[in-house]
């Protein structure tokens, strides 16, 4: 279950690039708030306490602004265009009974059976989305490999979920696979074969012509 951690907020009074620029120099995160008939609205998060829970796989938050509590999950991030830093939050009121569809992180767990076969693991996607309550929101899914063999692959479908979870993403996508490693590719020189050789290297004789008959 996910616990809801309190986090405070403040109103934007002003948008635009340049006023998020400037609330990120103040160590702000822009962010917008919907959901809940209600109107969306502007807001701006203290960058070190967002981004801290974040990382401890909080995504759902109590939110005071300016005195008004709301419970807000987390659905998207932007990030800078080198995919480090959140630059702006969407956040979408919720009450902790109602259902929602959610993207949750896969955790691989165990070794797969194939890698005593000399087989490398691949993980293909590392979430799925999936439905469920506000209240029962995962930190992450856990899918066991032990049994993926050699060149073999496991779908989300195959991801055992948690009663009242439903899979939103498509069941015959490939979570992970098991493949044999590419061996080097190796380009050898072909070896051209010269009939003649030999005679070909030797200098070539160039004879004098042979004497006309003698004349009448």
């Amino acid at each position: 279950m996910s616990e809801t951690v309190a986090l405070k907020a403040s109103v934007r009074e002003q948008a635009g690039t340049r006023n998020s620029v400037r609330l990120r120099e103040q160590g702000q995160i822009p962010a917008v708030v919907y959901g809940h008939q209600k109107e969306a609205l502007s807001i701006s998060l203290n960058a070190h306490d967002f981004i801290e829970n974040l990382h401890h796989g909080h995504r759902l938050f109590d939110v005071d602004i300016d005195g008004t509590k709301d419970t807000m999950l987390v659905k998207d991030l932007q990030y800078d265009y080198l995919g480090k830093s959140v630059i702006h939050v969407d956040l979408m009121r919720v009450n902790l009974s109602e259902r929602v569809t959610v993207e949750v992180m896969i955790e691989l767990r165990g070794t797969a059976a194939g890698t005593h076969e000399g087989g490398i693991v691949e993980e293909i996607m590392n979430s799925i989305e999936v439905e469920c309550a506000v209240r029962d929101i995962p930190e992450n899914i856990q899918l066991n490999i032990k049994d993926l063999g050699l060149n073999e692959v496991m779908h989300a479908g195959q991801i055992e979920l948690p009663e009242g979870f439903v899979l939103v993403t498509d069941p015959d996508a490939v979570v992970v696979s098991c493949h044999e490693t590419k061996a080097p590719v190796v380009v050898e020189e072909a070896e051209v074969e010269v009939e003649g050789a030999e005679e070909a290297a030797e200098p070539e004789v160039i004879t004098e012509k042979k004497e006309t008959e003698s004349s009448e």
